[in-house]
């Protein structure tokens, strides 16, 4: 059993940076792929950002290419998303996941394991 939880969100203004922490509970965090996702008022969940079990390879949404970037810290056990030039359509409450598999972290479907989120709010 795997518990992620999320920290490090809050309020700041257009262009503003955060940095998102998911701690996960887990001996064996190396061994999964891990993601983020973001969900806004009214609209559906979206992928923003994931990395393989590696630290290989990463995955971006275009809507952050060049602003958002993912990490993790396997002596830690915790994953991060720095996140730089921030808009407001970048508002959302931001979850991270894990699973063996990173093609199921970036499609969000069949994943093992969700944190509960932390509120982001860019304001204008």
């Amino acid at each position: 059993q795997v518990q992620l939880v999320e920290s490090g969100g809050g309020l700041v203004q257009a262009g503003g940076s955060l940095r998102l922490s998911c701690a996960a509970s887990v001996r064996t965090f190396s061994i999964y792929a891990m993601g983020w996702f973001r969900q806004a008022p009214g609209k559906e969940r979206e992928f923003v950002a994931a990395i393989s079990r590696s630290d290989a390879s990463t995955y971006y949404a275009d809507s952050v290419k060049g602003r958002f970037t993912i990490s993790r810290d396997s002596a830690k056990n915790t994953l991060y998303l720095q996140m730089n030039n921030l808009k407001p359509d970048d508002t959302a409450v931001y979850s991270c996941n894990a699973d063996l598999n990173v093609k199921d972290v970036i499609a969000g479907v069949g994943v093992n394991y969700w944190g509960q989120g932390t509120q982001v709010t860019v304001s204008s």
